[in-house]
């Protein structure tokens, strides 16, 4: 088995589930507003209710766990570093431990806690998001949502068309980056022993060939574009007209009344 493995976020899972057959603005709306949403959530009942909605999401889109569970590997150093910050640096409450000028003090577990729960579910909707929808149906739907803004001269076609580039290429440069791991390591590299400085340096004459390659796939890309006529999305037209189906709006509503209720639970807490 390969040590490393291909990231979750940019690939696409058909699993014909309800929430593949979501129109994709719906989705995009509901991610974006969970993400605010999460940021009001301050006790264990407004964490309950976020945590319900994501465990919902993963169940019914009929993704397999282990998959989920790879989206959330590439940010648990994150996680762990910012409960460890939380930790050490956020005072109030009963002194829990002291160990020379270490101390942890009651609010600085409840909050480690709180944004490690916070990081992990904004990461699981936005593995959700990117599994369930493709990349032609992200791009559709990301541009019909930003199209309101072309009227302030924002390009919102090529915004769309950027950003689902950028989350398509991700596993394609992945992959190469395991290709040259591979081949250093056949030539003698050795990622694993040393120093975090050594270990570091060790992987420079990885970085050199994935820049080199990584341009040279956008020149590629740029050449085929231009090979068919592309000229951004002026006076294109698509064979699949995106509508709301009643599952759709009955997602919105169920926005609607969480972020109704976290707000409640805000002001009354």
């Amino acid at each position: 088995m390969s040590a490393f493995q291909s990231p979750v976020l940019g690939q696409y899972i058909p699993t014909g589930s309800v929430l593949h057959r979501l129109d994709p603005r719906t989705k995009l709306l509901f991610v974006f507003g969970y993400m605010f949403v999460v940021f009001l959530a301050q006790d264990a009942l407004a964490y309950l209710f976020l945590t319900v909605i994501a465990a919902g999401g993963v169940w019914l889109s009929r993704i397999p766990l282990p998959m989920i569970f790879r989206g959330l590997k590439p940010i648990l150093w994150l996680i762990a570093l910012t409960a460890l910050l939380h930790l050490g640096f956020t005072k109030g409450g009963d002194l829990l431990l002291q160990w020379g000028p270490v101390t942890v003090y009651e609010e600085g577990v409840r909050q480690a806690g709180w944004m490690s729960l916070r990081f992990l579910l904004l990461v699981v909707m936005g593995t959700l998001l990117t599994l369930t929808t493709s990349p032609i149906d992200l791009t559709d739907g990301l541009e019909r949502l930003l199209k309101p803004l072309e009227k302030l001269r924002v390009p919102a076609h090529e915004l769309a068309l950027m950003m689902s580039i950028a989350l398509r290429f991700l596993p394609a440069l992945w992959e190469e980056t395991e290709k040259i791991i591979k081949a250093q390591q056949a030539r003698g590299a050795d990622f694993e022993t040393g120093n975090l400085f050594q270990r570091a340096k060790s992987y420079i004459p990885v970085i050199i060939p994935l820049f080199v390659s990584a341009f040279r796939r956008a020149e590629e890309l740029a050449l085929a574009m231009e090979a068919r006529c592309y000229r951004g999305g002026k006076g294109r037209t698509r064979i699949r007209q995106l509508q709301f189906a009643p599952r759709d709006w009955g997602m919105l509503v169920l926005l609607a009344g969480l972020t109704g209720v976290l707000l409640w639970l805000r002001l009354n807490t």
